[in-house]
């Protein structure tokens, strides 16, 4: 069974999930990083390009879902390093240091409060979040077109792609395409038909619509929709 909440972390989520069947699950792109809590283990998982395959593995998962780009200062990491993987965070921070805040979680009432007070609590030691992060997502997801928002922001496209890199895990063109596929989940879920879905999220049709969705989930949208 999964559930969420927001965090008390700006535009963070805080999730739980434990699978009531065996057998393989699918994470979707969403343009953002979590830190994981597994069996008393802390892993971070990075941006993911395509949907990403678990293993079904028996028990309980925790984690907060950061809003994107603001995992990297927060973990330390830059999000490219961890495109497409699933790590252990002893292999990003030094081990003992790792091992504390492991410590710190499992102490905790329940996993998912003690990984949101580390969030937290990282939050409050860091740079605060960069503000033109937050404008190129808003920006994306409003369906602006990468080139105008790179004129809009004043940086221009080169720096705009190499800001993307390490705060997404990849370029604006992608981090586009990912924030249009959760748009249109979002809408076929609530009931709107397919064609219009297609058309308000700024798909050329409901056969282009088709296409992104089996590209970058692995499976139809019907599939999905179903699931």
């Amino acid at each position: 069974m999964y559930a969420e909440r927001a965090s008390r972390l700006a535009g963070a989520v805080v999730w739980t999930n434990t699978p009531s069947e065996p057998g393989p699950g699918r994470v979707l792109p969403d343009g953002c990083m979590d830190l994981l809590w597994y069996d008393g283990r802390l892993l971070v998982a990075g941006p993911d390009t395509r949907a990403y395959v678990t293993e079904g593995a028996p028990g309980r998962w925790a984690g907060v879902r950061f809003y994107p780009g603001t995992a990297p200062a927060l973990l330390e990491v830059p999000a490219d390093a961890l495109r497409d993987r699933r790590v252990d965070l002893t292999d990003l921070w030094p081990a003992a240091r790792a091992r504390r805040l492991a410590a710190r979680v499992n102490a905790a009432p329940d996993p998912a409060t003690g990984l949101e007070e580390a969030a937290l609590s990282r939050a409050a030691d860091a740079e605060p979040p960069d503000p033109l992060l937050h404008r190129v997502v808003a920006a994306l997801d409003a369906g602006r077109p990468v080139a105008a928002t790179a004129d809009e922001l004043g940086i221009g496209a080169r720096r705009l792609h190499r800001r993307c890199l390490a705060a997404f895990g990849y370029g604006p063109k992608t981090l586009a395409r990912v924030l249009r596929l959760q748009r249109a989940l979002a809408l076929a879920r609530d009931g709107t038909p397919l064609a219009e879905t297609a058309a308000r999220t700024g798909f050329a049709d409901q056969a282009h619509l088709a296409r992104d969705v089996r590209d970058l989930a692995g499976t139809t949208l019907l599939a999905l929709l179903r699931g």
